[in-house]
């Protein structure tokens, strides 16, 4: 088999190297700290900023978010703080003058409001049910609000009498849009006395009341999204029939009349549809769907249409580009997007007319969030290059862009030894390329091998780059410092490589990724690279599937560590929260199709195992339900395997606070010690 690969970032200078040897390798506490940007906005004259940002609350033990602003691409400061909750969803005003946010201060998620030019927030809504959604109607003195209805009252008599039980599948709340009313020089209703009238019915009298919502929409369905045409008289709304996660395959597009109040269905076909914009003139709208697939939407691309609200035609665009878009955005410049392309994603520009497209250049590698002033000529971005940690950036909707930084997060990492990315590519055993992010120490010695660490991604739709600080629950940067390297594989099925490449493990999962792992790691023996008596594997959901799958059906490995992964089809497919993600992989339920259950499944040789495993798991997973963790766990105890598992209380698919995401990562850090490198490693419980 001939091997080759491509490297994109190849020998550090001397002087590089030099200077990382002097930096310090990060605790995991610092790892788990990096600040991180998130939403981006703009105001609609292009002259502020307003974007969200990630910190860790270390005493509280979760994850804050608070807005930021940006004057005329100034210095950022921090807008919002919320000390017990989050802040986000920033929205500038129509007129530029307001900034209304979402945030949870007592009282659930609210709308507030705060004025740009000083002065302290305050909430517009006062919900008792709380707010999911919302958006500024063009002409600036009301908003729509998406929010849930109140559980039914024969619920709560129920429970009264029977205590707490729901029936699967068929007890939930819909969600709907209403309209609230934005007076800023409303009186409060506390500077005006309030009086009872005293005849027995003891009505108030003189009494002044906030603005309340008012209803627009009613039905059988559930709104997920909308958006206001730019010309004020139409919202788009998002449906499907009900909330439930897989609902979403059949949701569809209706247009609201906010003058007549009529609701018309737009765009429903069997497989989920599902709006991104309006064009500038509120005559067409931008929508993708799944059209009459309901069988392989998992991995095969959505199609792209625009479609005139009058004659209902659909007409396709950029059919030719091979990957699901993003961040959609229709202005009088154009169709802008984001697509995958390989562990790139560029902006694209698409032409409204017939489709064309190009690759818009000057920006940075990885575009994960933009948005544009309302004349279209401003941008801001979300994005980074794969050196950087995400950062904002502004630019002009030009040829030549030039793109500027205003935020400053790679910053803390200037005295850090972070990941040094390097692509490579290997053919697998039926041929396909394969493509990997691997990293390297910074000392890095051409002459030695080294151990290595294998870091499988998730999804498997999911896709890893090149960055500075990988990790997750999984200490990239300190094996690194200790003289390994690590190899993320973009194994079949992974985003940004093709729909065909996403089919390649449809009938094949686990069999097929774990080729991929596996002529990796052969990859960088025959360099010569590796010590292959030192090799451990890992990854989270899916990446813990492929992981466990190794377990059972490889002896290579010195350590595996199991996140959240399936260890039985079967098993799986009767607990899931997304039972047709099995369906559509295997084609196939485990009672027509039981061969196909167990030749994807870990379980099926359980027999083989040799490899001590560590599984991790949330207690309360949806997605991938305990059960598996418990399957494998025994399964590998009854061989004689060392294996241990350890549920994190009250988590469901992922570990979403800093104290449990730290007790991970070290789990993690002791487990391959021990195995790979012979340590016994005991985790601190004081400060030194």
């Amino acid at each position: 088999m001939k091997l080759f690969n491509l490297t994109l970032m190849v020998f550090a200078p001397t002087f590089f190297v030099l200077a990382q040897q002097q930096k310090k390798s990060p605790s995991f506490e610092e790892v788990i700290s990096l600040r991180s940007a998130g939403e981006v906005v703009i105001s609609p004259d292009g002259d502020m900023i307003a974007f969200t940002v990630q910190t860790t609350d270390w005493i509280d033990n979760r994850f804050d978010t608070e807005i930021w602003l940006a004057r005329n691409s100034g210095e950022p400061f921090l807008l919002t703080h919320n000390p017990k909750n989050s802040s986000n969803s920033p929205m500038f005003s129509p007129d530029g003058k307001w900034l209304t946010f979402l945030s949870d201060r007592g009282k659930k998620v609210q709308v507030y409001a705060l004025r740009l030019s000083g002065g302290e927030a305050f909430p517009i809504t006062e919900e008792e049910e709380g707010i999911s959604a919302y958006q500024w109607h063009p002409d600036g003195k009301r908003l729509i609000l998406l929010k849930s209805e109140k559980e039914a009252e024969s619920l709560e008599e129920r429970k009264k009498r029977y205590g707490a039980f729901e029936i699967d599948d068929k007890e939930y709340v819909m969600s709907h849009i209403w309209e609230i009313d934005f007076d800023p020089l409303f009186t409060n209703p506390t500077e005006v006395p309030c009086y009872e009238k005293s005849d027995s019915l003891k009505v108030s009298a003189d009494c002044m009341e906030k603005p309340k919502p008012r209803r627009l929409t009613n039905g059988d369905f559930t709104i997920t999204s909308f958006e206001i045409s730019p010309n004020g008289k139409l919202i788009a709304i998002n449906h499907q029939p009900d909330p439930m996660i897989m609902s979403s395959m059949k949701s569809d597009v209706s247009i609201f009349d906010l003058e007549t109040k009529n609701l018309k269905l737009l765009v429903s076909n069997p497989g989920g549809d599902r709006f991104h914009a309006w064009s500038p003139d509120s005559k067409q709208i931008l929508y993708v769907s799944d059209l009459e697939d309901t069988v392989s939407n998992f991995y095969k691309n959505t199609k792209f249409f625009r479609m005139a609200i009058e004659d209902k035609k659909p007409v396709q665009l950029a059919a030719k580009l091979d990957e699901n878009p993003s961040n959609l955005i229709w202005n009088s410049k154009g169709i802008y997007g984001t697509f995958w392309k390989k562990t790139l994603r560029p902006v694209y520009r698409i032409e409204p007319k017939d489709g064309s497209f190009r690759q818009m250049p000057g920006f940075p590698e990885q575009v994960s969030g933009l948005a544009f002033s309302k004349n279209g000529e401003k941008m801001v971005l979300n994005a980074r290059n794969g050196n950087q940690l995400n950062e904002i950036w502004i630019a002009n909707n030009t040829q030549k862009p030039a793109p500027r930084s205003i935020s400053q997060m790679s910053k803390q990492l200037a005295n850090w030894k972070v990941g040094q990315s390097e692509l490579v590519v290997w053919r697998s055993v039926d041929g396909s390329l394969i493509e990997g992010v691997l990293h390297k120490p910074a000392d890095y010695d051409s002459t030695k091998k080294y151990p290595l660490m294998v870091v499988i991604h998730g999804g498997p739709t999911g896709i890893d780059t090149p960055q500075p600080v990988p990790g997750y629950v999984y200490p990239i940067l300190q094996w690194l410092d200790k003289g390994a390297l690590v190899l993320r594989p973009n194994y079949r099925g992974s985003a940004g490589y093709g729909e065909a490449f996403r089919s390649l493990n449809v009938e094949n999962l686990g069999v097929g990724d774990a080729w991929d792992v596996m002529t990796g790691v052969d990859f960088l023996s025959a360099k010569g690279m590796i010590d292959t008596d030192k090799m451990g594997v890992m990854g989270w959901s899916q990446g813990g599937y492929i992981s466990a799958f190794l377990t059972t059906n490889s002896t290579r490995f010195k350590a595996i560590s199991v996140g959240a992964g399936i260890s039985n089809w079967m098993t799986y497919y009767v607990n899931t929260d997304i039972h047709p993600f099995t369906i559509q992989y295997l084609k196939a339920n485990p009672w027509d199709n039981e061969e196909i259950y167990r030749k994807t499944s870990p379980m099926t040789n359980i027999k083989k195992a040799q490899t001590p495993t560590l599984i991790q798991h949330g207690e309360f997973d949806k997605r991938v339900p305990i059960p598996n963790a418990y399957e494998l766990l025994q399964g590998l105890r009854d061989q004689g395997v060392p294996a241990e598992l350890i549920v994190y209380k009250g988590f469901g698919h992922g570990i979403n606070k800093p104290k449990e995401r730290l007790a991970a990562m070290w789990h993690n850090w002791q487990w391959f010690g021990k195995y790979v490198w012979g340590e016994e490693i005991e985790m601190p419980l004081k400060e030194k």
